[in-house]
């Protein structure tokens, strides 16, 4: 697995793409420290599947307390 810099994929990216493309993995560094891995495995699709539930009323309009909390009134 080799390190590569986000300026150095900025540089050149389809040279990186390609190297994921052939099996590759990188490891994507900015300030010395690891930000992302690029590889060519995928994630399953429904890989959390039935680990939560998301309510029905998800998008509703907040309570005007809760705003008010967040928002330092």
């Amino acid at each position: 697995m080799l390190s590569v810099t986000v300026d150095e994929i900025q540089r050149n990216p389809l040279k990186y793409l390609r190297q994921v493309e052939a099996g590759e993995t990188f490891v994507i560094v900015q300030a010395d420290k690891a930000i992302a891995e690029l590889d060519k495995q995928l994630r399953p699709f429904g890989l959390c599947a039935g680990e939560f539930i998301i309510p029905d009323d998800f998008d509703a309009p907040l309570p005007e307390d809760l705003i008010s909390t967040f928002e330092s009134k």
